[in-house]
């Protein structure tokens, strides 16, 4: 790439390796000019956030991108507002095109599967004009740690580091033959498939709460009034906010009082508590990984892209069979997981643990990510428009179903089903960029032979 940088960091041995494996094979690698690709990204537009949660179209930033779309916890937007002259900026992408991220955290990448709205923070290719094997082998390249320090190499040097159009165009793009192509994007499609099964699996555990609590076909009340007396109210609360006293708050805690057996989440609970700010460090000694509002999905933990912080200035920590909530957040607020893993973490300010003294970790997770959770968390929760809080006192108010132990089971042995297939399909992922990389440090021989190791050895 053109470039009058100077500095150092432009010229680390990774950054010069990756020149001379793309100058050694000028033919393997072409531009977007070569494919007729343009890389373009929305303008300024009016604010959106007033209309978050108001529609059913996808509207993706920054944090719904890394590697997977986001679209189970993406915001959604009114259909007709995208269309509107008013936001005639806004622009809309459609399944086959790619996106990168350039602010935050940058040079992540996904691939577009339905018409989506995209942020000013995303660059977008409009590589959908591909056919299917082509744009899904160039996802898959974009994935890759050599595509990634091409664009963290020549990213902007400010306190945010972010990616201009120009840069990302000028990107080197692996082409390699028609054969090895199909071969990787056939491990991305299998990888792809668990992944959708994995998700239809953590819908099914879903749907088996609902039945068991007799919500599966609950319709919240809209009503907008609520007449309530001094000591139903604020006598008894201390809010005086009417979002609060909404109907379809008590008609929840109406449906779950009507259960045998219920009890708040404080009284199940041995700790309900929120981390602190960490203090992060380099160094690998004497510290932990720290899990923020980003990590925490619905009923999963995304362990990449950590950062580690001092253990001596920590007095919380994640462990094993705990429960994470995200405490912040417009669209993250309230999202739920179980802690698998046996290494423990540290919290950061924004996530709070919860740890039972009786029910299933992962039951605690389907049914909080449930409406039977969800209405609790947006009755509870404080604050307006980006700024809103969900505290560890309020979480302990929550009403929770005692389900049987059998119940229970069934929806823990559902939810690990579905993580088995996630982390197949992650396996899978990471052979296919891999294979990738390998063709362009040595040969395609090598790289099909090394795919064909590793899909052997995993039966």
């Amino acid at each position: 790439m053109e470039t009058r940088r100077f500095d150092s960091d432009y010229y680390q041995t990774k950054y010069l390796h990756i020149d001379n494996l793309i100058a050694r094979k000028p033919t393997l690698f072409k531009s977007f000019d070569d494919l007729n690709l343009n890389i373009d990204a929305s303008a300024f537009y009016p604010s959106l956030e007033p209309h978050y949660g108001n529609g059913d179209f996808p509207f993706l930033r920054v944090k719904d991108v890394d590697t997977h779309i986001d679209y189970e916890n993406c915001v959604r937007i009114p259909r007709e507002i995208v269309y509107s002259s008013a936001f005639k900026t806004l622009r809309v992408i459609q399944e086959g095109d790619i996106i990168i991220t350039k602010g935050g955290s940058i040079a992540r990448v996904g691939l577009i599967e339905q018409n989506t709205a995209v942020t000013r923070d995303l660059i977008f290719i409009n590589s959908s004009s591909l056919p299917e094997i082509e744009y899904k082998f160039l996802f898959i390249y974009l994935l890759s740690n050599i595509s990634y320090n091409q664009l963290v190499r020549s990213s902007s040097m400010t306190a945010q580091p972010h990616l201009t159009i120009t840069l990302v165009r000028n990107l080197s793009l692996f082409s390699p033959s028609s054969a090895f192509k199909e071969q990787v994007v056939d491990i991305y499609n299998t990888s792809k498939d668990l992944i959708d099964k994995s998700n239809n699996i953590y819908t099914q555990a879903e749907q088996l709460l609902l039945q068991e609590l007799n919500l599966a076909n609950f319709q919240p009340s809209q009503e907008p009034v609520n007449v309530k007396s001094f000591s139903e109210s604020f006598g008894s609360s201390g809010r005086l906010d009417a979002e609060y006293y909404q109907s379809k708050f008590d008609q929840l805690e109406q449906a779950i009082s009507s259960l045998d057996k219920y009890e708040t989440i404080g009284n199940i609970s041995e700790l309900i508590s929120r981390g602190k700010q960490p203090v992060y460090l380099e160094s690998e000694q004497n510290t932990l990984p720290v899990l923020n509002s980003k990590h925490i999905r619905e009923n999963k933990i995304i362990l990449d892209n950590r950062r580690s912080a001092s253990i001596d200035e920590c007095n919380l920590f994640i462990e094993k069979d705990d429960v994470l909530i995200n405490g912040t957040g417009v669209g993250t607020i309230g999202r739920t997981a179980p802690y698998l893993y046996s290494t423990p973490s540290i919290p950061d300010n924004h996530v709070t643990i919860i740890r039972s003294k009786s029910l299933s970790s992962v039951y605690i997770s389907v049914y909080l990510n449930s409406i039977a959770g969800q209405l609790q968390v947006e009755k509870y929760f404080k604050g307006s428009s980006g700024q809103i809080e969900l505290y560890p006192d309020d979480i302990s108010n929550f009403l929770i179903w005692i389900a049987p132990d059998e119940v229970q089971m069934k929806i823990e042995n559902l939810i690990k089903s579905a993580f088995d297939l996630e982390k197949q399909s992650e396996h899978l992922l990471e052979v296919a960029k891999q294979a990738v990389e390998m063709a362009i440090e040595q040969d395609e021989k090598t790289a099909l032979g090394w795919i064909k190791e590793q899909i052997k050895d995993r039966g």
